[in-house]
């Protein structure tokens, strides 16, 4: 007789799989995740319960972190084909007035603020990425039945289409099963929040029949809809679903052409890909680390779409778990460092709940007279340039801003600090001649970026080779005019020459000339020379790092699992 998983794993023999981390689904949080650890160095295993990619209509709006987050795994040349950059959202009156007209034209981060994609396109790329990394394996079609954890590491039980259970032994596990996670779930962590009265169907259309550019959200107090032109030629409509209507009766022919007359000329004349029913909720998980397992994505928060910022706060968690991740796994920091990514991210991705609820309010607030008060209101801050730029500019989107984690808050107060904040990305002059975009120079990295100065002065020669075993690029920024003088630093360090003026402008706007920058790109700490020393020493702390130089036994830690 077969032995059973469960007793193979309580009796210490070999289970069927071993990963330092196991990531339960494969959907764009997972992959973005995997990528980030595989190209760490990670040995992971991503199971998947369904036999193939999600390919029904999901998220269509995707921002510059997110993109940034896609540079950072060495996917962005393969995204950007499926985007489009610049896109604009409208809201109109019944009547077809715009009301709020958000046109995203800042790029400090490298990239379009706000952008169209089609998700299951790049969600294919980042499938496909996994393949340059031999550590990383996926596998369909694995239903997880339950898992344990212990003090050194994660058993799982799972099942294939045939019915035979497999066993996995991992280091961590990270839960990115979607908002119905069952991960979340037999932990026993809240999800605490409400789903809206309303539906909304989704309507893809080939050939966009309209052809007409960007976004546009119609406050229709009858039938509220959507409009959004997409990459590849692509429509998609949104129409709120009414009180009784199913999704089968709006898919019959004569409901749908019903449905598309409100918004096309010919609604016969269409070639349908797919369409949808969903929900809006708004949902925030208690806790977002059990001991050695991790919620990300929709298994951590979810949001109504109205901003487009579900599927971008799922990869601003994978952006700030990954690199946390592979330091404790490889040994270089203590497992309390994984504390400080529900301290860091559960604030924000509240604050992006309570935007997108908003937004919602505003396209269909739940009574008439609000409706009329919006039209109102909006007719009037259109003639209050200070408002009318709030808007334009999206400064309502609220920025990450970590007050607590992995971080030193300078002891000088500022009006507005940028440690915790996300650093510029602007192009940069490479010693070899080449303008490319600063993360291009830093890698998946830390850096310690000087302006003018030497970024290795004022430490000692322990404290560098500790940064420098931690991968950190040591970089000094000079006026590009200057990259053709002599050379003033060591052959390690990096020079880079800021010919947009972007850096000395943030570094005129602090009394520091020094930034510590983490691998996501934040900001974790400012310092001058004479006060670096001091400042990284109280950063090694916070990263509760771990004396460098030790050997770390990770297969013996996979044993211990196992």
């Amino acid at each position: 007789m077969r032995t059973t998983t469960s007793e193979r794993i309580e009796h210490g023999r070999t289970p069927d799989y071993t990963a330092e981390v196991v990531i339960v689904g494969a959907g764009p949080v997972g992959l973005t995740l995997a990528n980030y650890l595989g190209q760490a160095g990670i040995e992971v295993l991503v199971i998947e319960k369904l036999d193939r990619l999600i390919d029904y209509p999901r998220a269509i709006g995707i921002d510059d972190e997110a993109l940034r987050t896609l540079q950072a795994v060495g996917l962005i040349d393969r995204v950007l084909p499926h985007t489009t950059p610049w896109h604009a959202m409208r809201f109109l009156t019944p009547r077809g007035r715009c009301f709020a007209d958000i046109q995203p034209m800042t790029d400090e981060f490298g990239w379009s603020r706000r952008n169209a994609f089609i998700q299951p396109q790049v969600d294919r790329v980042l499938f496909e990425g996994l393949g340059r990394f031999a550590n990383v394996r996926v596998l369909f079609s694995r239903d997880m039945q339950d898992f344990t954890q212990s003090e050194t590491g994660v058993s799982l039980r799972m099942k294939t289409p045939e019915g035979r259970e497999e066993s996995v032994a991992a280091r961590y596990l990270v839960a990115c099963d979607g908002g119905n996670s069952q991960v979340r779930r037999n932990l026993g962590v809240s999800f605490d929040g409400k789903t809206a009265p309303n539906q909304w169907i989704v309507v893809d259309i080939a050939k966009d029949p309209l052809g007409t550019p960007n976004i546009y959200l119609c406050a229709d107090p009858v039938r509220p809809y959507v409009s959004a032109a997409l990459p590849h030629g692509i429509r998609r409509f949104e129409f709120m679903v009414m009180p009784g209507e199913t999704e089968e009766e709006l898919g019959r022919p004569e409901n749908m052409r019903r449905l598309l007359a409100k918004v096309l000329p010919d609604p016969d004349r269409v070639e349908l890909i797919r369409q949808r029913v969903y929900n809006h909720n708004a949902r925030l998980a208690g806790r977002f680390r059990i001991n050695r397992v991790l919620l990300a994505g929709d298994a951590a928060h979810i949001m109504p779409v109205w901003q487009g910022q579900g599927y971008n706060s799922g990869m601003r968690d994978a952006s700030n778990l990954g690199w946390k991740l592979a330091l404790v796994v490889k040994g270089l920091a203590d497992e309390s460092l994984l504390d400080s990514y529900e301290v860091e991210r559960r604030d924000h991705a509240k604050a992006m709940i309570d935007l997108s609820v908003l937004a919602g309010q505003v396209l269909a607030p739940p009574k008439r007279w609000q409706g009329l008060l919006r039209d109102g209101v909006s007719w009037l801050l259109n003639y209050l340039p200070p408002a009318k730029r709030y808007f334009l500019e999206m400064r309502f989107k609220p920025m990450p801003q970590y007050r607590k984690g992995v971080l030193v808050q300078p002891e000088t107060a500022l009006k507005r600090l940028p440690v915790g904040r996300l650093f510029i990305q602007p192009k940069v002059l490479t010693e070899d001649g080449r303008e490319v975009l600063l993360d291009e120079v830093i890698g998946a990295n830390f850096a310690i970026i000087a302006w003018g100065t030497d970024p290795t002065w004022g430490l000692s020669a322990e404290q560098v080779a500790f940064w420098r075993n931690l991968g950190t690029r040591f970089i000094q920024v000079l006026p590009a005019v200057q990259m053709k003088g002599e050379r003033e630093v060591d052959e390690a360090v990096i020079r880079i020459g800021d010919c947009s003026n972007r850096l000395k402008t943030w570094f005129g706007n602090y009394p520091a000339s020094v930034v510590i920058l983490r691998p996501d790109r934040f900001v974790a700490a400012l310092a001058v020379p004479q006060t670096l020393g001091k400042v990284c020493s109280a950063l090694r702390q916070a990263l509760s790092a771990l004396v460098p130089g030790q050997p770390v036994d990770r297969a013996g830690a996979l044993r211990k699992v196992a």
